[in-house]
């Protein structure tokens, strides 16, 4: 089943001379010393280098131990999972058109000091280097150390004295606004946030009028080099849907990627990824009152998971709701819908506002049996449903081709139920 699924510094660089990278090529077994405008980096052997001046189609993955260099072109070969390890991986780029993400948080380096330390919820954090005229954008599993101190070596000389981590909306953007006006029809996600160039020419030439965006969350599989808070906007002024999903614990043993068994600690990662979720959804402009989906996978053993699952989802929407925002969850029609469905009228104050079922029978509806719910349910009936019908395909409008996910998407932000706040004693419901 599939899944793509803070605020950046003005950076204000000169123009910098063009400089050569290496092919796209595995890193030799003993490792390899790669320059990078001024930069000497040891990469360990393991790694891929890959140069995306030559490659522009090439996916920024976060799964893959990788040095990328350049900016981030179309990124068509990217396909998308949640991951159940992340990588180190280290972009480098120019910071003269590094563009201003808004999803993870960016350090300022101007003098001789070493890199300091900083951590994103997604576990991705970018240093933009001055002396050099780099923006190093690190991804890791559970721990920074080892990619930063790949690149600490390299910057020793060039960073700079001070540096502050630049706060979630500290940079001005949009206007907030949610880009979810009542919509039913066709959708699709993919696993990073299409160019510009491509969302214009699939308004134009596809059927689809919705779009899910991977915002953020530990597990999330691509990096999102196109995803600002100018995005957000241009494409909700365009009249897409906007359907921001975030990618967080998973139900399956990782160290990193994973949720806990234990209803009450999953409970607590519910909550810190609604935190995490809103804190990115305000630095990409998304209002407040916006639906957020928490993106979990399917799994089999319902009888390990099920509990656990709940907690999550529940403490992500109640979280939700004190922050702001509206909660969605997009799950398996025949795992954690069905988990959410057995649970609903012990606690439907706590139940997500909208239901986002992946079940890949090919029907555009959001019918019951499509859904994963009990024939003839009330639950999340009345604009208040979507359904994943068809996943992980090549699609070709307009002359352009991305790799997506098909949903039928039916929600209308008007008809969710007020928040009623947190039931009392929910994880007592839970077992």
């Amino acid at each position: 089943m599939p899944s793509r699924m803070m605020s950046a510094c003005v950076l204000g660089a000169a123009l910098l001379a063009p400089v050569a990278a290496p092919v796209a090529a595995p890193a030799a077994a003993d490792g390899t010393t790669v320059d990078y405008h001024g930069l000497s980096l040891g990469v360990p052997g393991h790694w891929r280098v890959v140069d995306l001046d030559r490659h522009p189609d090439a996916c920024l993955r976060l799964d893959l131990p990788t040095l990328y260099l350049g900016h981030a072109g179309a990124q068509r070969e990217c396909t998308g999972r949640a991951v159940r390890t992340r990588a180190d991986t280290l972009h480098l780029e120019p910071l003269d058109g590094a563009p201003p993400r808004a999803d993870i948080p960016t350090v300022e380096v101007g003098g001789a000091a070493a890199l300091p330390e900083a951590r994103g919820e997604s576990n991705e954090v970018r240093y933009a280097l001055r002396r050099p005229g780099v923006m190093a954008t690190l991804s890791y599993g559970n721990t920074p150390d080892g990619v930063r101190e790949v690149l600490a070596r390299a910057a020793a000389r060039a960073a700079a004295h001070g540096a502050a981590v630049v706060p979630a909306g500290a940079v001005a953007g949009p206007r907030p606004r949610t880009g979810q006006e009542p919509f039913t029809g066709h959708g699709f996600d993919a696993c990073t946030a299409p160019t510009q160039n491509a969302m214009d020419s699939w308004r134009a030439a596809s059927p689809f009028g919705a779009i899910g965006i991977y915002i953020g969350g530990r597990a999330r599989a691509c990096a999102q080099p196109q995803l600002t808070a100018a995005w957000i906007g241009r494409q909700a002024d365009a009249g897409w849907h906007l359907m921001p999903l975030w990618v967080g614990p998973q139900p399956w043993h990782s160290s990193t990627t994973g949720l806990s068994t234990d209803p009450s600690e999953a409970d607590g990662q519910g909550r810190d990824a609604a935190e995490g979720a809103a804190e990115a959804a305000r630095g990409l402009g998304l209002a407040e009152g916006t639906v957020l989906y928490n993106d979990l996978e399917h799994y089999t053993d319902r009888e390990t998971w099920d509990p656990p699952v709940v907690s999550y989802l529940t403490a992500w929407t109640v979280r939700l709701h004190e922050l702001g925002y509206r909660a969605g969850a997009y799950t398996s029609a025949s795992s954690g819908a069905q988990a959410l469905s057995a649970h609903h009228d012990q606690a439907p104050e706590a139940m997500p506002d909208v239901l986002w079922a992946a079940s890949w029978n090919g029907r555009a509806a959001v019918a019951d049996a499509d859904m994963g719910l009990p024939e003839g349910t009330p639950q999340w009936a009345g604009r208040r449903r979507a359904h994943q019908y068809r996943g992980d395909h090549d699609a070709t409008y307009g002359g352009v081709t991305i790799n997506i996910d098909r949903s039928w998407v039916d929600v209308d932000p008007a008809a969710l139920p007020a928040d009623a706040g947190p039931p009392p004693g929910l994880l007592t419901l839970l077992g």
